[in-house]
């Protein structure tokens, strides 16, 4: 039942302070937590009273520190098997009761905290539309402003057309979201070109630009030269992680050494395998399961080998470090569509299997090559790392824009 209209008003005028709440399924990786933990910082620091929520699935999420005014609620997990399944991660409970009992703590969180803006990343209706019964109270409320943010690339249309009228993405979209924030520049690439999306979609668009990231003020730098070498969460990065190696087994004249972060997610069979090939390299080459600061470690090193993921790519273009980007094609394009788009612009430098081969040489000579490359900034594009700027900017006007619901109330 909706609250009385006097109940609606007295409640914003007592609650004047910022309320965000940010939404990320995290059934796998740690990109979605990532974006939004940067997110939350950057708007608590441009609103000193306000505060953020992010609802996260991450198994990963206390690994993390969270900068004041901002904190976490860890929803039961799930990941997402090979066939395309999901299931729950630790309780062994039917995908459906897990997702029901998921939305039942995001609909609560929703409630309790009482946002004034509401950011959901990419999944307009969550995992399984676990987010739909939140989004229905926050409609019915009517004093929050709900936001979809989307990353530059999800995939290629002809796969992302089929899931998103799976999903009744579109429907949501127009029924529960004021705007939807994308975060990359329109000359990079058009996420949602070739959907067909009505008008009154389209005009809900805004690019922000990439999402800067920062060294910490207290980083430790390491100034030995090395390469950067991190496939992300790691959960599929065994084979970039195989073909490094491979490269510094190949050639014993290879430099510089390579840093490798597995991430928390790689396999721990592969995890030990790895390791012995790298104490027989006597040093060439380091690894580590997880940093929690890998600003410091991007910071610090003459190149990046990567596969391409959203934040990597962010961080690559923030710190401008010159990069080999080797992405992955299933189970979506958006790393090959990235990092295609990326390499016309002269920002990286593309590994293709079908185009340059996989031999081992071919990732040693890329490697060889990196701290000669130029870096991102030789090839500037105008407002391409103004994506916090621009999310702050738009959260500035959103939040001094009345809902749809405000509006008729006060007719």
């Amino acid at each position: 039942m909706s609250q009385p209209r006097t109940a609606m008003r007295a409640d914003r005028t007592d609650r004047t302070a910022p309320r965000i709440l940010l939404y990320s399924h995290d059934t796998f990786g740690l990109g979605h937590l990532r974006r939004s933990r940067t997110i939350a910082q950057a708007l608590v620091s441009a609103f000193p009273d306000a505060s953020a929520l992010i609802l996260t699935g991450s198994p990963v999420a206390g690994r993390f520190d969270f900068p004041e005014r901002v904190d976490h609620v860890r929803l039961p997990g799930v990941v997402k098997l090979r066939d395309g399944r999901y299931t729950a991660q630790n309780l062994g409970l039917p995908i459906e009761e897990m997702t029901a009992m998921r939305a039942e703590i995001i609909r609560a969180a929703a409630h309790s905290f009482r946002p004034t803006l509401v950011i959901v990343d990419k999944e307009p209706t969550g995992l399984h539309g676990e987010f739909l019964p939140a989004l229905e109270l926050l409609k019915e409320q009517g004093r929050t402003r709900v936001v979809l943010g989307l990353r530059d690339v999800l995939d290629a249309p002809d796969a992302l057309q089929p899931e998103w009228e799976r999903k009744d993405a579109l429907a949501a979209i127009r029924r529960y979201y004021d705007e939807l924030w994308i975060y990359g520049l329109r000359e990079v690439y058009q996420p949602l070109a070739g959907l067909g999306l009505p008008p009154d979609v389209e005009a809900r668009l805004r690019y922000t630009g990439y999402l800067r990231r920062g060294t910490p003020p207290d980083a430790v730098l390491d100034t030995a030269p090395y390469v950067l070498v991190t496939p992300g969460g790691g959960g599929d990065g065994g084979p970039l992680i195989d073909w490094t190696l491979a490269a510094y087994e190949s050639d014993p004249s290879l430099e510089p050494r390579a840093m490798i972060v597995y991430g928390p997610f790689l396999d721990g069979a592969m995890r030990k395998g790895f390791a012995k090939r790298i104490r027989r390299l006597k040093g060439r080459v380091e690894a580590m399961d997880f940093h929690s600061r890998m600003e410091e470690l991007y910071a610090g090193a003459v190149g990046v080998v990567a596969m391409g993921g959203y934040n990597t790519f962010c961080e690559i273009l923030s710190f401008d470090k010159p990069s080999v980007i080797a992405p992955r094609i299933r189970p979506r394009m958006e790393q090959h569509i990235r990092a295609s788009a990326a390499e016309a612009l002269g920002l990286t430098r593309m590994l293709d299997p079908e185009r340059d081969g996989e031999s081992p040489q071919v990732m040693a000579d890329a490697i060889r090559a990196l701290p000669t490359r130029l870096p991102p900034s030789a090839y500037p594009l105008p407002g391409l790392l103004g994506g916090l700027d621009g999310v702050v900017a738009l959260a500035r006007d959103a939040l001094a824009e009345p809902t749809a619901n405000q509006t008729a109330m006060r007719a």
